[in-house]
């Protein structure tokens, strides 16, 4: 869940107004059941022609075959198809508050100019252009996110995408009011971009990566946000923490005060894979690593990189079994997850190198059984791209696995990539995991994920959706950019490998500790959000903040936000704690190191550089 200002009004409509000092404030109906309405799965009718890759192969044939049937629920258009309009509005009805619903959508626009379009985006739906530049699909409009479905409150719009289009906002300035899991890839705004919700209301993300805004981009009441690899007219302001690295056009590093944390470049980024039409052909292109990176990759026309033709992909559709996707993966095809949910019985294994896995309308992966969703072999170049885990009901003990225990393997010249791929442990449902996301291979970058345990919904309690452990990195070399990782019941992020590196971190403690004994770590109080392994040499990080909110008993002490081993090579910039309201408290920031917060002020504590 995302964190909100304690001294702003909210009101869910789901719920009645609350008093200031309730803990329901924030508009986050703790430890009551926020059910929103659920979108129906089921195809739109009379509103669009489901997208062929290729013709399905019929019949039971010995092997797979690659390309096919992109199912109902990817809606691709282009400037002649009829009702545009009304279609999108359709599918926004259908997911505007389906906060926990089972719909999915991809929104697809081939080359080409779109006039008057205002594509409003509610939950699990992905809006992309099907160019290899943003600037070859112009929408003369925008492309909409507010918070009008929840009085204002942003910070519980996630789980949708805007990638690879340009927009010519209708008033000047396109509004992008999103919390987590909510990526804006590869833009082109020309005009500015507003971050927060009519009113200013409460917002709490974001992401933002190979995009370039003509304009001012305004953040207003944003409390964080990551820029990567992109480039601005100007940027307007910051609350808590704002992160950029590669930015052209980023201000000048100044945190706390105001809190911006600049990186010239960013070290080592991939972009994410993306779906594009060459004639009449859907292909997948696969931008190249960078080093050192600074601006779009985009900026001169075609971007570098490879592509592959969609015959080369299996394109799976919700039913199909875990047995199927690995037949697949076994036959040597990569596979395209098309909107839905998918139920496996056993993990999805990738162990072919450079097999990429791509997920459209965020495409839905659920463990039956106490399985880890996914596993990744030892091996170079895997891109896993655009998906969700979201646990079972019986417990696993790892959701995504990258690399096995004890991968040794350098893959420095050809790294996995694990971007826009998140996941969830209740909500939705009943769901436990020991360990969410676990990452043994050498050298794997993780571009934005949100790794988080549940604090509203269904199936949320402090032993119901029980998960100990977010991120564990095992593997050294490990490059994290945008981490968000929330609520877990001991670390949320674990730290084991050498040489790890993090550009933004964004956490929030779990609200719903029943008691100071049910997060005592011996003799320490509290387990910090971000440790560092005490065997570890060589660490990291810049931008990293934690937030506490225990509203079940505010008199629960954080000792600290951060805990690392005290040594030279083991380095921090940029760190701040906040208690949200005064619910709960934080001594120090890291290990022995920062003011406490204090008292109800919501103000943080920053350490600038550590040690």
């Amino acid at each position: 869940m995302s964190s909100a200002s304690p001294d702003s009004p909210a009101v869910s409509p789901d719920f009645p107004a609350v008093s200031p000092d309730s803990p329901a404030r924030r508009g986050m109906p703790l430890g009551r059941r926020a059910v929103l309405a659920a979108a129906s799965a089921t195809a739109l009718t009379g509103l669009a022609t489901p997208a062929t890759a290729a013709t399905p192969v019929r019949g039971r044939p010995r092997a797979l075959p690659g390309g096919g049937d992109l199912g109902p629920n990817v809606l691709v258009f282009d400037p002649g198809t009829p009702g545009i309009q009304a279609t999108l509005d359709e599918v926004f009805a259908r997911q505007e508050s389906a906060q926990f619903g089972t719909g999915r959508y991809a929104l697809l626009f081939k080359p080409g100019t779109y006039n008057g379009l205002n594509a409003q985006l509610g939950f699990y739906t992905s809006i992309a252009g099907l160019g290899l530049s943003p600037d070859d699909t112009t929408i003369n409009g925008d492309v909409t996110v507010d918070a009008g479905w929840f009085n204002g409150n942003a910070t519980q719009n996630f789980w949708r995408s805007a990638e690879n289009l340009a927009l010519v906002p209708v008033n000047g300035t396109n509004r992008w009011a999103v919390a987590q899991a909510a990526p804006f890839r590869r833009m082109h705004v020309r005009g500015g971009l507003n971050l927060s919700p009519t009113g200013y209301g409460w917002a709490s993300g974001g992401y933002i990566a190979d995009s370039r805004i003509d304009g001012q981009v305004g953040p207003y009441s944003q409390q964080q946000w990551y820029t990567r690899d992109s480039a601005i007219g100007s940027w307007l302001n910051g609350v808590w923490n704002m992160v950029f690295s590669g930015v052209e056009g980023a201000p000048a590093q100044s945190f706390p005060n105001p809190p911006y944390t600049t990186l010239d470049t960013t070290p080592v980024s991939r972009e994410k894979p993306f779906l594009y039409v060459s004639g009449s052909e859907f292909r997948v292109f696969l931008p190249e690593k960078r080093t050192n990176a600074r601006g779009v990759t985009w900026g001169n026309g075609t971007p570098r990189g490879t592509s592959l033709p969609l015959s080369q992909f299996y394109v799976a559709r919700p039913g199909v079994s875990a047995a199927t996707l690995n037949q697949a993966l076994a036959q040597g095809l990569h596979l395209l997850l098309t909107p839905g949910i998918y139920h496996v019985d056993q993990p999805v294994r990738v162990n072919r190198p450079g097999t990429v896995v791509l997920g459209l309308g965020y495409a839905t992966l659920v463990p039956d059984g106490g399985v880890t969703a996914m596993r990744v072999a030892d091996v170079d170049g895997v891109r896993l791209a655009g998906f969700l885990i979201d646990a079972g009901p019986v417990n696993s003990a790892t959701l995504l696995e990258v690399g096995p225990q004890g991968a040794w393997r350098g893959h420095s010249a050809n790294p996995t990539t694990v971007q826009d791929v998140f996941i969830r442990i209740g909500g939705a449902g009943a769901g436990k995991a020991t360990t969410s996301m676990v990452v043994n291979s050498r050298h794997t970058i993780v571009d934005h994920t949100w790794v988080w345990r549940a604090d509203h919904g269904e199936g949320v309690g402090w032993e119901t959706n029980r998960a100990d452990y977010g991120v564990v990195v095992n593997g050294s070399d490990v490059l994290a950019t945008g981490l968000f990782v929330e609520h877990f019941n001991k670390y949320d992020v674990q730290w084991n490998g050498e040489r790890g590196r993090t550009i933004f971190f964004q956490n929030e403690k779990a609200y719903d500790a029943p008691n100071q004994a049910a997060v005592q770590n011996g003799s320490i109080k509290g387990y910090a959000a971000y440790k560092v392994g005490d065997g570890v040499t060589t660490h990291e990080g810049w931008g990293l903040g934690s937030y506490c909110y225990y509203n079940v008993d505010p008199a629960i002490v954080q000792h600290h936000g951060f805990a690392a081993p005290n040594r030279p090579g083991v380095r921090f910039h940029d760190l701040l704690v906040v208690s949200l309201g005064g619910n709960g408290q934080y001594e120090r920031v890291i290990n022995e190191t920062g003011a406490p917060t204090s008292g109800t002020s919501t103000v943080p504590s920053t350490v600038v550089s550590y040690p």
